[in-house]
């Protein structure tokens, strides 16, 4: 790992920047560590990602929070009682396709329950970006999980087509997506059309014109309902790019959406990056209710790193309010690693947060072996601003908690080795922590579910390196875990 102090910041004034410039209603829900390391249980609260993909459908339901995202070859959704567990849950693939021509570059999953079905809107293509349609699965019964079926290409107008979901305004189901798309001639348009079922679209369609800031893209059209109005809220500029943004455009109940004059153009980025708390284009996102029905949430995107990539996106949530005006107040996006405090009427989940800074041979506490380093120029990338590293062969770092599985977030960098990880002294799972760009706080190892009680997590400077590496570093920087 380069050790060069690309966003140099202490930790203090980190902290304080997550909580200054989350202005508004998101300030509230983040939470600064405790005085004593975070070593306490926080039963209450949870910290992003909660997914460690892009383009997330996330909604709680029936006493379960689901979020699909996209996977590329299949539909995934992952489901948890918790937001506080819902990172440690594992994927249930409920669809694949043999049809060669929409079995691959498969996106942005969209969950819709209609009556007592559950219906998943997606984009696929036969491996040519221009060929992307739009799809729908129906679900077999009432429960989000599926088992699922195919039932239709949706709003097929011949043309490049991604991104699409249903809305209801005025009482009338209508489909939004975006086209004609990259490639085919000016930038990305989003497109309406009746709907006469949840997999049928009847009639025309209609251009809605979307102001963005930029000229690449106009994606993910996401409804958000209130105060007398529905918003369209959208994401704009390429998602590979640090300035990956949220637009929005909205109508009065009444006005009929098909007339694209009706839809009023609100002016500038409603939540886009935030440099301070190393948040990167944020953005194709959804929209969920707290358990109890009284906060409202965004789900989105985001990336430790203001490089133009498509790598490293990763799923987050925080809490949002409203403006006097009666428009959503989405505020900034806080660090990956600020503590917020769970939905209300979110059960919570026995888990722990352990800095690597939390040293000693007790519970919950970092033993390191060998010649390790630490300090803070990593910045914004690190939880808290700081982290440990070592090259040298041998070096280890031991973790004992109480828990039923542990997941280990660090930066990934170019000069970055490969780490043995073993749990109560099994066998070494290798894992190679080089990224061809350096990229803070990702989830690097998960471990396998554990039987609940006290446990022993060993990592390892292996010597070893990805021949495109420049060394053998392997860093430790966020420990999580659950059930403990």
């Amino acid at each position: 790992m380069l050790r060069s102090p690309l966003r140099t910041a202490c930790a203090a004034l980190a902290l304080g920047l997550i909580v200054a410039l989350g202005a508004g209603p998101t300030a509230a829900a983040a939470v600064e560590p405790p005085a004593d390391g975070a070593r306490a249980a926080l039963a209450s609260s949870f910290r992003n990602p909660v997914n460690p993909s892009a383009d997330p459908s996330l909604m709680y339901h029936a006493g379960n929070y689901y979020v699909a995202t996209t996977r590329g070859d299949r539909i995934g959704i992952w489901k948890s009682p918790s937001l506080a567990t819902l990172l440690a849950a594992p994927e249930q693939v409920v669809w694949r396709d043999s049809d060669t021509s929409r079995n691959t570059q498969m996106w942005a999953p969209a969950f819709r329950h209609v009556g007592s079905r559950w219906y998943v809107y997606y984009t696929a293509s036969d491996g040519v970006d221009a060929n992307h349609r739009m799809y729908v699965l129906e679900s077999a019964g009432d429960d989000p999980m599926g088992p699922y079926s195919f039932k239709a290409k949706i709003a097929d107008f011949g043309e490049y087509a991604i991104d699409g979901e249903p809305i209801t305004h005025n009482g009338q189901s209508y489909f939004v997506w975006t086209g004609p798309g990259r490639g085919q001639g000016g930038p990305a348009q989003l497109y309406i059309a009746r709907m006469s079922n949840a997999w049928t679209v009847t009639g025309g369609r209609v251009a809605i014109t979307a102001s963005g800031g930029c000229g690449e893209v106009r994606e993910g059209p996401t409804p958000l309902y209130r105060n007398g109005r529905t918003f369209l809220t959208y994401s704009t500029c390429d998602t590979g790019k640090p300035d990956y943004q949220l637009w929005m455009k909205s109508i009065a109940n009444g006005a009929d959406p098909m007339t694209a004059a009706n839809w009023t153009q609100h002016a500038g980025p409603v939540f886009s990056r935030n440099d301070a708390t190393g948040v990167w284009g944020p953005g194709h996102h959804s929209f969920f209710r707290s358990p109890d029905g009284t906060e409202d949430w965004i789900a989105y995107h985001g990336k430790n790193t203001s490089t133009n990539t498509y790598s490293f996106r990763t799923t987050r949530v925080q809490r949002f309010g409203w403006n006097p005006d009666g428009t959503p107040n989405f505020g900034r996006p806080l660090a990956a690693g600020a503590t917020q405090q769970l939905p209300s009427g979110d059960p919570g989940a026995p888990t722990s947060v352990i800095n690597d800074f939390d040293q000693g041979t007790g519970q919950n506490q970092v033993e390191y072996g060998g010649s390790w380093l630490s300090g803070s120029g990593c910045g914004n990338q690190c939880f808290w601003s700081n982290d440990h590293w070592s090259g040298q062969q041998g070096a280890t770092a031991t973790i004992r908690f109480t828990g039923t599985r542990v997941a280990l977030l660090s930066v990934r960098d170019v000069g970055n080795g490969i780490a043995g990880i073993s749990i109560d002294g099994g066998p070494e799972q290798r894992v190679d922590y080089y990224s061809g760009i350096r990229v803070g706080e990702q989830l690097n190892y998960l471990s396998p579910v554990l039987p609940p009680g006290a446990h022993t997590l060993r990592v390892r400077v292996t010597g070893d390196r990805n021949p495109a590496s420049g060394s053998t570093v392997i860093s430790l920087d966020r420990i999580e875990v659950y059930g403990g």
